[in-house]
Formats: structure tokens, C-alpha cells, sequence
């Protein structure tokens, strides 16, 4: 065969080639399996019936040790007392660890997750998933030895799905309140372990676990539990000396659970809860003659799934956001008559946006790391202010991105913790990124949980690991 015949099959053979991927692509619909993404249609976990009416809330408890301690600081819930991430009254803390890895004080081993702890009079509690033995268990700690105080459990089987446990408990000196992966509610005293009331909310309101399971945070209000179950209920408010349900929001919209957390809000001089479910944004009273009503709502932002909390701003405004494409939104009410202005929304690659972790306000600004998905600054930790949070002022640059890790302000500075365990030290400022110094703690992944400090101590976590370090000067 002579080069010529050769090349005029080639080129035939090309051509045949380029008309029949010419013709796949224009006949296929790459999209023809893909269903629409809608509220209730995000892979939440099925729940077995069986195993609902199998579970029996807070069933065993172990007494381990007696323990007195002389600390007082605190870490009472979510983002702390007032939901802002800011630790307040603490004592000077350090700058840098002067050359040396910190100390860990105490380590402990945990069930894959991401929940992280609250403190309260030298005592530290985490909710936490014993997968060996199918446990969600509530477990109480020295926060200076680390020592295991007491437990209580009870048996229900969870899948592994990046983790298990995600909520961060809420206390006072008389009650402490948890949620569980499957939406069991446990209130317990904090000394002594004792179960004052057990509430499923998968049973009594017909809740939809998001998947990952539940990532909502309860508070304590007055001596109020506020929880968001959704199907029956937006929102209710449980007594916690009794567990008696004091009031509920009816849910006509069917808004479901989101993995966000309730937020107070003082609108003018009226109190409210602030909530972002999935199907909307709503305003809820938190006093008066229409206690649990809904004040307000916002259809407009409404992904599927919803991480981060709603931050409340100055001038009566709500920043909203969340990942995976979602961006941010910046709503402003109106206090008189509870209307909503979208002030500003934008994608995750135009200004302040965020997957997992709610930003932080401090000093007129806000801060925080943004997603994945927000282009060359992505990961990177960033400084806004609330008015234009679209107007990039500062980040951390392309040497210093932090996945999805957590951060709290403290001492006028920053802790934040990249998601491989690495603990970075930050000068809080408005005019540019100042790092101090920081240092690898833990040799783990997946260290997404909130941070909490209280007494000179941090706490911090990777998926199976909880560990103590001295941060004080």
C-alpha cells in the first residue's frame, strides 16, 4: 500500500471519527438523570421507624470520679454566651509558642466527628459518638487533666458520613442540653449527671435529618431550650426545668432542618430569634403576646444545604451564607413593620462568603475564611466591612489557606486552625494580615470543629481527636 492510500484512509478514518462525537454530542443530554435539587431532596438520611421507637434517650450513665475545680471561666454554648465567637474577659494570652510545639496538657480519643465542646466551672462536655459500641454519649471532663468525670448514653446505630456527632452543646449551672446526629434531645444536670427530660424530634415533630446529620446547635434562653426541628414545628421553646413545651411556630411552608444554628437578634427593642432553614430565612418573636410567631421571612437565599449561622449586624441587617456555589446574601429588616430588603447577593467568588464557618464582627468589620469555590482567594482568611462585604480590604495570601477550619478572636487576636491541625496565631486589624506565629498540634484531618476557650485553655479537635493546650502567658 503506497503512503498515499494510506493517508487518504487516515484522514477518512478521522473524519468518521469527528462526525460520530459530533453526533453524540448533539443527540446526548448529559443531564437527563439528574433530578431537580429541592428542600426535603438532599440524601437526608432515611429514618428506620423501628429504630425510632427503639431508642431510649439517655438510658446509662457512668459516675467516674468526684472532681472540684477553682476555674470560672466559661464556654457556654455555640459561638459563645452572646453567639459572636469573641472570648471575653480571658487573661493575656500568648503571641507566639516561642519556638516550640505547645504543650498538649490532655488528649482524647473521640468517635469520628465534629462536635465541639463547651467549659463551665473547670468542667469541660462534649457530645460524642462511640461507634464501636453505637453510642451517642454525652461525656463530661476535667478541662485541667482531662480526666473523664461521668457519661451518659444510649444506644442508636449511625452510619459513618464524614463524621457523626457535629453539635456543640448548650449550659448553665442547672442544665445542660444537647442534640444528637438523629435529632435526640438529652437535658441533663451538669454536676451530677442526672436526665431531667429526653425529646426526639424525629418521633414528636416528623423532623428531616439533613444529611451529615444534625449540625444545629441548641441554646438556652432564660431557661428555655430554643430548637428548630422543622416538619411540624419552624421552631420551639421547651422549659427546661420540666420539659414542657412552651410554645411552637407552626411550619405551613414546610421548612426543614438545616445544619445552621438559631441566632438571637434584637430587632429595635424587640427580641427574636433568627433562623435559616431549608425553604427560607425567618425572623421568629422571642417575647411578648406573639412569642414564636413569625415576624419575618426570606425566600430568596434557600440552598440546599446551609452550614454557617445567621450573623446579626448593626442597623438591624442578617449576613447569610453558605457554600457549594451559594454565595452570600445581605438582608436588612425593618423594625417597625418587618418588611425584608435584599441589600446585597453575590457568589462565593465576588466577596465574603463561606461554607462551613459563620464569620466573625469585630471592630466594624467582618472576617472570615472563604470557600473552596471563590476562585484565586479561595481558603484564604479575609477582612471585609459589613456594608460592602463584596469589597475584599485584606487576606491572608496564597501561603496561608485554612480549608475549612475554625477560628475565634481572643485577646485581640485570631486563632485559627487550618483543617490538617495546624494552630495559626493572627493580630487582629483592619488593615492587613498579621501573622504571629503557628505550629502543627495535631497530626490528624478534618479538624472542623469549633474552637472554645475558657481559663487560659483551648480546645481544639480534628474527626478523632480532642486535645488541650495551655495558649495562657
Amino acid at each position: 500500500m503506497n503512503d498515499k492510500k494510506q493517508q487518504f484512509i487516515v484522514v477518512i478514518a478521522l473524519i468518521v471519527i469527528a462526525v460520530s462525537t459530533f453526533i453524540f454530542w448533539f443527540v446526548h443530554n448529559p443531564v437527563k438523570d439528574f433530578s431537580a435539587s429541592i428542600p426535603g431532596q438532599d440524601n437526608r438520611p432515611k429514618m428506620d421507624p423501628k429504630q425510632v421507637d427503639s431508642v431510649v434517650i439517655g438510658e446509662s450513665f457512668k459516675y467516674y470520679l468526684d472532681f472540684e475545680s477553682r476555674l470560672t471561666g466559661k464556654w457556654t454554648q455555640f459561638r459563645g454566651a452572646e453567639s459572636d465567637n469573641i472570648v471575653k474577659n480571658t487573661k493575656p494570652l500568648i503571641d507566639s509558642f516561642g519556638g516550640e510545639e505547645p504543650k498538649i496538657l490532655w488528649e482524647v480519643l473521640l468517635g469520628e466527628g465534629h462536635a465541639a465542646p463547651v467549659i463551665l466551672n473547670g468542667k469541660t462536655y462534649i457530645l460524642d459518638y462511640i461507634e464501636a459500641k453505637k453510642q451517642d454519649a454525652l461525656r463530661c471532663f476535667s478541662l485541667e487533666t482531662g480526666e473523664e468525670l461521668w457519661r451518659r448514653w444510649y444506644k442508636v446505630h449511625i452510619k459513618r458520613n464524614h463524621g457523626m456527632s457535629r453539635t456543640t452543646p448548650a449550659i448553665t449551672e442547672k442544665y445542660i442540653l444537647t442534640i444528637g446526629p438523629r435529632g435526640h434531645v438529652m437535658c441533663v444536670e451538669p454536676n451530677s449527671g442526672n436526665l431531667l427530660w429526653v425529646l426526639d424530634l424525629v418521633k414528636e415533630y416528623g423532623s428531616e435529618i439533613p444529611f451529615w446529620y444534625t449540625g444545629q446547635c441548641p441554646i438556652i434562653d432564660n431557661g428555655v431550650a430554643i430548637i428548630a426541628p422543622g416538619g411540624k414545628a419552624i421552631m420551639i421553646g421547651v422549659d427546661c426545668a420540666t420539659g414542657n413545651v412552651l410554645w411552637e411556630t407552626a411550619n405551613p411552608d414546610s421548612l426543614q432542618m438545616s445544619h445552621s444554628s438559631i441566632m438571637p437578634m434584637k430587632l429595635g427593642t424587640k427580641e427574636t430569634y433568627v433562623y435559616a432553614a431549608i425553604g427560607s430565612i425567618v425572623g421568629i418573636s422571642a417575647e411578648g403576646y406573639d412569642l414564636g410567631k413569625v415576624l419575618w421571612k426570606n425566600k430568596v437565599f434557600s440552598p440546599n444545604v446551609i452550614a454557617p449561622s445567621p450573623l446579626v449586624l448593626p442597623g438591624n441587617r442578617i449576613f447569610m451564607t453558605a457554600g457549594y456555589g451559594a454565595g452570600s446574601i445581605l438582608l436588612e429588616i425593618n423594625e417597625k413593620n418587618y418588611s425584608v430588603s435584599v441589600v446585597d447577593h453575590y457568589k462565593p467568588k465576588h466577596g465574603l462568603a463561606s461554607e462551613q464557618q459563620t464569620p466573625i464582627l469585630w471592630n466594624g468589620h467582618l472576617f472570615g475564611i472563604l470557600p473552596k469555590d471563590a476562585s484565586g482567594l479561595r481558603n484564604q482568611f479575609v477582612c471585609v466591612k459589613p456594608e460592602n462585604p463584596k469589597e475584599i480590604l485584606w487576606s491572608s495570601g496564597k501561603s496561608e489557606r485554612f480549608g475549612l477550619g475554625p477560628y475565634v478572636w481572643a485577646d485581640n487576636k485570631f486563632f485559627i486552625l487550618n483543617d490538617d491541625g495546624t494552630l495559626s496565631i493572627v493580630k487582629a486589624s483592619t488593615t492587613g494580615f498579621i501573622l504571629l506565629d503557628k505550629v502543627r498540634i495535631i497530626e490528624g484531618h478534618d479538624a472542623w470543629g469549633p474552637l472554645a476557650i475558657a481559663d487560659g485553655f483551648l480546645l481544639m479537635r480534628d474527626s478523632k481527636h480532642m486535645v488541650c493546650i495551655d495558649i495562657s502567658k
